[in-house]
């Protein structure tokens, strides 16, 4: 369906495309250039506007998300914080620390800015086009202004469900072995910074699988990043083939 709305917004050369799943809880922006706009982004973006109104208090992403959307957070007022994967652990942590927003990669953007706080897609995209007309700043020139990405999409690893969560704690007791505990966040799988970037193993939520991503300030890190997911996974039982 993002192809479909990317090929609509070049044929009317438009501001932006808006696309949203289902049952309307999840949404997909496409920029003016075509780009898709993550939601760890997309949330950024927003707390550009809802940060200023709420300065100090925690935002949430997802522990998939990416360091900079992070960092944008913190820049425009607010306290980013990382959490579950999972729009009932997102809601539940948000009412836990008052936070006025949160959003996962997913698409799923929880906003309790003058609303209530749960996932509703419909109502996210009426604030990115309030926001852009208030602030004069487009979805694409916020996009513009990021540093370039050299991040993997989500890499789904095949694991039985009865495998999966005892292979997650392989991974834990290793990579514990061979890195600093400061350096390894244990909210939903492992999530290991390091001086190149980071990378993540968690277990899927809903499939049969492990999931991975690693994102890096170049390219050659980011391979690099790849090969200690590659070997964490060896050393887990998982022979697992890099894309």
């Amino acid at each position: 369906t993002l192809d479909l709305l990317r090929a609509a917004v070049a044929d009317a050369d438009a501001d932006l495309g808006i696309g949203f799943d289902g049952d309307g809880d999840r949404i997909g922006v496409i920029d003016a250039t075509g780009r898709q706009v993550p939601g760890d982004f997309l949330t950024a973006y927003l707390a550009q506007d809802i940060a200023a109104r709420h300065v100090g208090a925690p935002i949430i992403l997802d522990v998939k998300s990416s360091e900079a959307a992070l960092r944008l957070i913190g820049e425009a007022g607010g306290a980013p914080q990382i959490w579950k994967t999972g729009h009932s652990h997102m809601k539940r942590r948000m009412k836990e620390i008052d936070a006025p927003l949160a959003g996962e990669m997913s698409g799923h953007i929880f906003i309790k800015d003058g609303y209530l706080g749960f996932d509703d897609a419909i109502y996210a995209a009426v604030r990115v086009i309030t926001q852009m007309v208030e602030t004069g700043q487009s979805i694409t020139a916020f996009m513009d202004s990021l540093p370039v990405q050299h991040a993997t999409p989500e890499l789904r690893i095949d694991c039985p469900d009865t495998r999966k969560f005892s292979t997650m704690d392989r991974i834990h007791s290793h990579v514990l072995s061979q890195h600093d505990e400061a350096d390894v966040n244990v909210i939903d799988g492992v999530r290991v910074r390091t001086a190149d970037g980071w990378w993540l193993i968690r277990a899927s939520n809903t499939e049969a699988a492990l999931v991975a991503r690693a994102e890096a300030a170049s390219a050659d890190a980011l391979a690099g990043l790849i090969d200690a997911l590659e070997a964490t996974l060896k050393a887990a039982g998982l022979d697992w083939q890099r894309p």
